[in-house]
């Protein structure tokens, strides 16, 4: 059975993240099949909250990060639309809490990131 690349990357983190296996059980059961761009705004959501609550959460937000610089760099255009789509233009916006976390994304990503968004 073919799994398409964005499918793919989801299922890719949720076997790397396990604290996303809720979230991903949840999406599954709403949606009946995973759709990549929507579960990107929950995913999104639980980076930013790992990344406020600094060490406190079970999700490594950084290693989160890494993750999707390397599936910049390695995956087909439609992963890197899932990322740059869905995940880059959904972080905080300058003054919004966990904005700073744009500081810690990797070079393909922040390069995409002010690609998208100049001002932050």
């Amino acid at each position: 059975m073919y799994v398409s690349s964005d499918i793919k990357l989801v299922q890719d983190m949720v076997a790397r993240f396990p604290s996303f296996q809720d979230l991903y059980e949840c999406h599954i059961e709403n949606n009946g099949e995973i759709l990549s761009h929507v579960i990107f705004w929950d995913i999104v959501q639980d980076v930013i909250k790992a990344y406020l609550e600094q060490g406190e959460s079970v999700l490594d937000w950084q290693a989160v990060l890494d993750f999707l610089e390397g599936e910049m760099q390695i995956g087909d255009s439609g992963v890197r639309s899932v990322i740059v789509t869905s995940f880059l233009e959904a972080l905080p916006f300058p003054g919004a809490p966990g904005h700073e976390i744009v500081e810690h994304l990797g070079s393909l990503m922040s390069e995409k990131f002010h690609e998208i968004r100049p001002s932050g």
